[in-house]
């Protein structure tokens, strides 16, 4: 073999082989690091959508049955022997008591008044708020920082010409938060600094008013009820009715703040329980804010000073690294302030 040809092959020494590893180390580093920030950053804008994107369903939902508090349907002259408008009894404000010769409140169970705000309200019940740190959904008052959320009840009316014994149809809403501390499994969920992880879930109720065409046995209608009779002599149910349907999670903040139509602020939200309740009918519009939270960190640090600003009250959240966003929206009510 000619040895000549040997000495014109050209190959990589150690030290270039040794190089070339280097260069290739620094340029994987360099693209996996550009890879997690561009990955961290779509993670976060994903998050900020998923907020986004769910509050606006709730706050959609919210908006319509706000604006319709208080509506009544009219059919009109007929010839199918249907009232000509509405007819379902109404309750609201103050009722007379003729024993007393005065009037007197009535309850939240019994109004059929269009909007009730409850303010710093956990649950359904007429007893008080719910705690964090205790089983007992009667207990009071909320912790410093601990104010979600309103509660509010809407009330309107509609119209079924298929349904000949109840063509007219009454509904009471209710949104209503409660907290939620639990996993998906059932365990206590903990924030990065190991304390329980206080978050709100927004549910909703839908009641029915039951009455029908000339009834004259029993009471003058009722609300209908998830189980047990609903009047003396009709046990059904109203298909429409739930309880307790979760409609949101990871809720930080729900409130409401009533306007009368000077654009000024009720205070306080009026309800027929109280003194409060003359100014039921002055509410024009109202202001929702919401606040949700990510489902999971979102910042790479604790903040003492991360501040969440509602419309009547602040939060600070210094021990856990979520990110919090608000939706706030005006609603008019348009069927509020003609007169019942």
């Amino acid at each position: 073999m000619n040895k000549s040809k040997f000495k014109n092959i050209v190959g990589f020494s150690l030290i270039e082989m040794l190089i070339s590893v280097v260069i290739s180390t620094v340029m994987m580093a360099a693209m996996y690091t550009t890879y997690n920030i561009v990955n961290k950053t779509y993670s976060q804008v994903a998050d900020r959508a998923k907020i986004s994107s769910a509050g606006r369903d709730i706050v959609e939902m919210l908006m319509r049955d706000i604006r319709m508090a208080g509506f009544k349907y009219y059919r009109g002259t007929n010839t199918e022997g249907i009232p000509v408008n509405d007819y379902l009894t109404f309750i609201t404000g103050k009722t007379y008591n003729s024993a007393s010769d005065s009037y007197e409140n009535i309850s939240l169970e019994d109004s059929h008044d269009p909007l009730i705000i409850i303010k710093d309200y956990l649950g359904t019940g007429d007893t008080s708020q719910a705690k964090w740190n205790t089983g007992d959904p009667d207990a009071t008052p909320p912790e410093p920082g601990d104010l979600c959320c309103d509660k509010i009840i809407i009330v309107y009316g509609d119209y079924n010409q298929l349904d000949l014994e109840q063509p007219y149809k009454r509904y009471r809403i209710t949104y209503f938060a409660e907290p939620i501390t639990e996993t998906s499994s059932g365990t206590t969920a903990l924030t990065a600094s190991g304390i329980p992880d206080k978050r709100y879930a927004v549910f909703k109720k839908q009641e029915c008013w039951l009455q029908k065409i000339g009834q004259t046995t029993g009471a003058p209608g009722a609300w209908s009820k998830k189980t047990g009779p609903l009047m003396d002599t009709e046990p059904e149910q109203c298909p429409e009715h739930y309880d307790r349907e979760k409609i949101r999670d990871h809720v930080v903040d729900m409130e409401f703040i009533p306007f009368n139509q000077d654009g000024r602020i009720i205070t306080p939200a009026p309800r027929p329980d109280d003194d409060s309740a003359i100014d039921l009918y002055n509410i024009r519009s109202v202001d929702i804010r919401l606040t949700f939270r990510s489902h999971k960190d979102y910042f790479n640090k604790f903040d003492p000073d991360r501040l969440v600003i509602g419309l009547n009250r602040s939060q600070v959240f210094p021990d856990d690294k979520y990110l919090r966003d608000s939706v706030v929206v005006t609603v008019h009510t348009r069927n509020i302030g003609g007169g019942i």
